[in-house]
């Protein structure tokens, strides 16, 4: 058996063990013993699956939503990246996380549109209705600012979980927001990698060569999209939204955010996990309301000649 074909057959039977928990612990063995005889096939294997988002089939409710929009594709890198558009007015962008759709963040899409603004989502390279391969953060990153930049300027951006890594790295490369609301986010991709290992039975080497890989595969350090790194950067109005329960990405990361961004502010919940905090309506208000509020500071006042400006931030809102 070649490489090729044994890296095949690994990543088919991780991906049968998503559905079949009593295979786990035979994948997880499969993989220690891997690590320990060949950990340069291991880390290749590792490597190949943490780049290839999972691809869950699109709920009904979904598909009615985005059947409601107007649809476009645009090209990234030669990928092609499907994206939505809802409503009229100063443009909002939704941000999936890792494995997600834009239209799972679609609570949010009738109260923005009510308060006066467009919608606009996509499915981030190798997500969704999008290309199918193997994606890596700084594609993402590219696909939010092509989106971004053909929609733009965005009076908001709503990201959930990885979507707030992406939007941070944008964010930090000049993309202007008017308000950013990240929801349940990571604070960092180290974390990720080390979740993802541990869960599949890789060794630390294979961890640290599978890194490696990856830096080697972007042209840049893990550190580049370090969101409490680049925090301090950036004075863009931002919100952070964190569960105490989530068991995907620790509220901790939340605070760590908050902490490092100059003004932000941080609501925490509770009982929402990671995946139902994007429908929950009091996270929906919280978000809309912030991002109106913001957007009205910058509201356009005439000036004579008929002229216009935005207007300073409301002192005190």
């Amino acid at each position: 058996m070649t490489d090729a074909e044994y890296i095949a057959l690994e990543k088919n039977t991780i991906v049968r063990s998503y559905s079949d928990p009593w295979s786990r612990p035979l994948v997880r063995l499969g993989n220690r013993v891997l690590s320990a005889l060949a950990p340069e096939l291991g880390a290749r294997l590792a490597e190949r699956l943490f780049l290839t988002p999972p691809r869950p089939r699109r709920p009904a409710p979904e598909i009615e939503l985005i059947a409601s929009a107007r649809a476009r594709p645009t090209y990234v890198g030669g990928r092609r990246i499907e994206t939505w558009r809802w409503g009229a007015g100063p443009s909002v962008l939704l941000v999936h996380g890792w494995g997600g759709r834009g239209a799972q963040l679609g609570a949010f899409i009738g109260p923005l549109v009510a308060r006066g603004f467009s919608i606009v989502t996509f499915d981030a390279p190798g997500h969704g209705a999008s290309d199918l391969g193997m994606t890596t953060i700084r594609e993402m990153t590219s696909a939010l600012r092509k989106v971004a930049a053909s929609h733009g300027p965005l009076a908001g951006l709503i990201a959930h979980s990885l979507g707030a890594v992406t939007a941070t790295r944008a964010l930090y490369e000049g993309l202007e927001v008017g308000a950013a609301i990240f929801i349940a986010p990571a604070a960092d991709l180290v974390t990720p990698a080390v979740r993802f290992t541990e869960a599949l039975g890789f060794s630390r080497t294979v961890r640290d060569r599978m890194q490696a890989r990856v830096q080697a595969r972007v042209g840049e350090p893990w550190s580049t999209f370090d969101v409490t790194t680049l925090a301090p950067a950036l004075n863009t109005p931002l919100l952070v939204i964190h569960d105490r329960g989530d068991a995907e990405a620790p509220w901790q990361h939340g605070t760590a955010i908050t902490s490092a961004w100059r003004g932000a502010e941080m609501l925490m919940t509770d009982a929402l996990g990671h995946r139902r905090i994007v429908r929950a309506p009091e996270v929906v208000a919280a978000a809309v309301t912030f991002v109106a509020a913001r957007s009205a500071q910058r509201r356009p006042i005439p000036l004579i000649g008929g002229d216009l400006v935005e207007s300073l931030p409301t002192v005190g809102y």
